[in-house]
């Protein structure tokens, strides 16, 4: 296997191990409160949006200019069609979001409650490893030298970190509806299974289109900030507590920067 390709690998499956540790929360400790989990789902929003500007678009952007094209461009329009895409898969696959009173969006099926949630956030967690793979692909294939290697790693690290309150998020809310512990685990950290697949997925298309490269990185940007200002910000205010969730953002927002200029 490809050097980029296993380290791609790796980095999903951490992506997604860490996902099944925060599922793992519904086997030792009481459910935590609403307003804590509001902070950890604005905490993983502000790691998106940084992890989205400054591991994708900012690289992408030098990407371009290193290739002599207008750098604007592919940012822009990669970016704009990764969104347009995750709406297109929101519009169509069915599936239901985390809130307790929400209906059923895209096509009517009979499928359970339960089946629907595991779908939206598969569906949410798909951009993520599609970009993991993506940032690893580019840092082993580009040869300008805008993406590296402790790039991709900090996007990696910033993902997996946020993934924790999505596990704890879908797990919760199966147990308190009767599902044992074993079983809301397993959901848990199956709608993250999908992570190392998208990255692998991603590091073989920047394989097969480097020319494409800055348009891929500032898709894969698009369709993380979609999932962050669809879903996961509305989802962290609804219960009132709108200021420990901004916090939150600010605070995942300012690590991920870190991150990213320590370790790229």
């Amino acid at each position: 296997m490809e050097p980029f390709l296993l380290y791609a690998l790796l980095g999903g499956l951490f992506t997604w191990g860490l996902t099944a540790v925060g599922a793992a929360s519904v086997f030792f400790a009481r459910e935590p409160s609403r307003k804590l989990l509001d902070a950890m789902l604005g905490f993983a929003a502000g790691v998106m949006l940084a992890a989205s500007v400054f591991s994708l678009l900012v690289p992408g952007m030098e990407m371009a200019e290193a290739q002599g094209k207008n750098p604007i461009f592919p940012a822009v329009v990669g970016f704009l069609l990764g969104g347009g895409l995750i709406r297109l898969l929101d519009r169509y696959l069915p599936h239901v979001h985390l809130g307790p009173k929400d209906a059923p969006e895209g096509l009517k099926t009979l499928w359970r409650r339960t089946t629907l949630l595991i779908l939206a956030i598969t569906l949410h967690n798909f951009p993520e490893g599609l970009a993991v793979g993506v940032a690893f692909g580019a840092a082993g294939l580009d040869p300008t030298g805008a993406a590296t290697l402790g790039g991709a790693i900090a996007l990696a690290l910033g993902i997996g970190l946020q993934n924790l309150p999505e596990g704890l998020a879908i797990a919760w809310p199966l147990r308190r509806v009767g599902i044992g512990a074993g079983l809301a685990w397993f959901y848990g950290q199956l709608s993250a299974i999908v992570e190392p697949l998208g990255a692998v997925l991603g590091a073989l298309l920047v394989a097969q289109m480097m020319a494409l490269l800055p348009y891929l990185m500032a898709m894969a940007a698009g369709a993380m900030v979609f999932v962050v200002v669809e879903e996961v910000i509305p989802e962290s205010q609804a219960e009132g507590n709108g200021d420990t969730a901004t916090f939150g953002v600010m605070t995942g927002f300012a690590l991920m920067m870190a991150l990213d200029v320590a370790l790229g």
